[in-house]
């Protein structure tokens, strides 16, 4: 993968709570369950230590969050058990978001607060096939990525709208890209969008 943006995120996790570790679900994913776009069983790509996966667990989705870093998913691991989960309801895997087919399920619905962000403009497209292997005809992903309206600034590539389009052209119908806010541990929310895609 290229460098880009790219950080060592297991020694952001080693380092103590990273500026997107905010201790509890993302607004913008609490909305999209109250709303009813989440469905049936759910992966959580880039789930850190487990937060919009163990909420929507918490609403009765059998979830699978899987991250790159070990230290996040040893943490999402340990509020499961603190909170009940069993693995039939909220189990988490350090896993290679690219490799997501190897996972051998299929999710009605796929969240992704914060990852699409990170990958260069040909990872997005690699990012997106490898979503298509998890997912069915009909299957949403919601994604939750920062938007070009953030100012410039060190950290993930600020996205265009049709940035998101390119990357699921043919593989997704993009039902919608809204404006949006994700949430930091301090300071204010970054301009992010939120999208739906559906698996064609």
């Amino acid at each position: 993968m290229g460098d880009g943006p790219r950080r060592d995120f297991e020694a952001s996790y080693q380092a103590g709570a990273p500026p997107w570790d905010i201790g509890r679900p993302q607004g913008a994913i609490v909305r999209a369950a109250e709303a009813g776009l989440v469905v049936g069983a759910v992966l959580d790509v880039g789930c850190g230590t487990g937060e919009n996966a163990l909420y929507l667990a918490g609403r009765g989705h059998p979830v699978i969050g899987v991250d790159a870093s070990a230290t996040a998913i040893e943490r999402a691991r340990e509020k499961a058990a603190a909170r009940g989960l069993t693995p039939a309801q909220a189990q988490f895997h350090v896993w290679d978001a690219m490799q997501l087919g190897r996972l051998r399920k299929a999710f009605d619905t796929v969240i992704d607060c914060g990852l699409f962000h990170v990958f260069d403009r040909a990872e997005r497209r690699l990012y997106a096939q490898a979503l298509c292997e998890v997912t069915a005809s009909g299957s949403d992903v919601l994604l939750l990525c920062f938007s070009d309206e953030e100012p410039a600034g060190p950290g993930p590539h600020r996205i265009r709208e049709d940035e998101i389009r390119d990357a699921a052209r043919s593989l997704f119908a993009t039902m919608e890209v809204q404006p949006a806010e994700l949430e930091r541990r301090e300071g204010p929310p970054a301009r992010a969008w939120f999208a739906r895609l559906t698996r064609i």
